[in-house]
């Protein structure tokens, strides 16, 4: 059995977009097996990591702050298959960022150039073998995801750890609404879901289906400009 667990950086929680592209994703993994843990990174208190290195050094593999990712660092040593999944802000929500940087104590610092980088490894005692993440926004188009997925990719790679790639998914508020498309997408995830599991892998197909527009462009600047001014007028601002 799998052991999947879900790290959803969002500040809206369960509320959330990401939160709604996950679930048909999570349900598909469960279809097939796997046993699934979801966390929220808003619910959890970690602390910025100081950045002094002593989970490399002084104490090798373990951090000395003491806060929730001591309870869920041995989860995380356990776990098969990490998914990352990351809204779009500034260009990481805080918590996920911090959530990202203490992982740092599963990652052994015996180094090696690979492709003319040099990357690390995860300790032997950290089972993740696969990070995949799923990257939500609010702007209309998909490169507004590329900075979130290239950190996501990153991580697996200093990690030599496999990136199995992203669920992409922009303007994702616009897969709420009750159309037959947003029925397919949605059906098209728990499917992803459930190969992931059970192929360990995900058909480039698919991702290019989720990802698809659901609004057109210019109706999608024309809209959110209007609300914005709206809102601006009732605050009676004048610059």
């Amino acid at each position: 059995m799998s052991k999947v667990m879900i790290v959803n950086g969002s500040a809206r929680a369960k509320k959330g977009h990401t939160a709604f592209v996950l679930a048909p994703f999570i349900e598909g993994m469960k279809k097939a097996g796997a046993k699934v843990e979801l966390l929220y990174s808003k619910k959890l208190k970690i602390r910025p990591c100081v950045g002094d290195f002593k989970c490399w050094g002084e104490t090798i593999g373990e951090c000395f702050l003491e806060d929730d990712m001591q309870k869920i660092y041995p989860k995380l040593r356990e776990t098969d298959i990490l998914v990352l999944a990351i809204p779009v802000y500034i260009p990481l929500p805080g918590m996920m960022q911090n959530f990202i940087n203490r992982l740092c104590p599963l990652v052994e610092p015996l180094l090696e150039y690979k492709a003319g980088r040099t990357r690390a490894k995860f300790h032997d005692n950290v089972n993740i073998s696969k990070i995949l993440g799923v990257i939500t926004g609010g702007w209309w188009e998909i490169e507004n995801l590329s900075v979130v997925l290239k950190i996501v990719e990153e991580l697996a790679l200093n990690a030599s750890t496999e990136f199995s790639g992203a669920l992409l998914r922009p303007h994702a508020y616009a897969l709420r609404e009750e159309t037959e498309l947003n029925k397919e997408i949605l059906s098209t995830l728990e499917i992803i879901g459930e190969k992931f599991i059970r192929e360990g892998k995900i058909d480039q197909e698919d991702l290019t289906f989720i990802s698809q527009p659901l609004v057109d462009q210019d109706d999608y600047i024309t809209v959110w400009n209007k609300n914005y001014l709206e809102e601006k007028r009732k605050q009676k601002i004048d610059w």
